[in-house]
């Protein structure tokens, strides 16, 4: 249970944010975990990767098939490098009451794991 400084801060915070106050504080805290999961995952790329990678997904407009076969080879390898599984395993995890198994984050077998 938060504090009662904790409480009367956010009370005054929801006062002079307009619609605030009608966002559950756990959505909001949810939402910016997610957000920092997604910042640590994209920080994975340098910035000419990242760059290209939104070069890419223009391109294709949402479809593999509109890019040639070097760019689709091109943008797997940024895709790995992003590892969504690790990212999608992590946020479940982290939002999750229950403890996720090993193989939803890093994958079934013998898979490398980061170090």
């Amino acid at each position: 249970m938060p504090s009662g400084f904790v409480m009367h801060t956010l009370g005054h915070v929801t006062d002079r944010v307009p619609g605030l106050r009608r966002v559950p504080v756990v959505k909001l805290l949810s939402a910016a975990e997610i957000a920092l999961l997604a910042h640590d995952h994209l920080a994975r790329l340098t910035p000419a990767e990242r760059r290209r990678l939104i070069a890419l997904v223009r391109a294709g407009r949402g479809r593999r098939t509109r890019l040639t076969e070097s760019e689709r080879a091109e943008l797997e390898t940024l895709l790995v490098k992003l590892a969504p599984r690790m990212f999608m395993g992590t946020a479940v995890d982290r939002l999750s009451p229950v403890p996720l198994p090993r193989r939803l984050l890093y994958g079934p077998g013998r898979q490398q794991r980061p170090s």
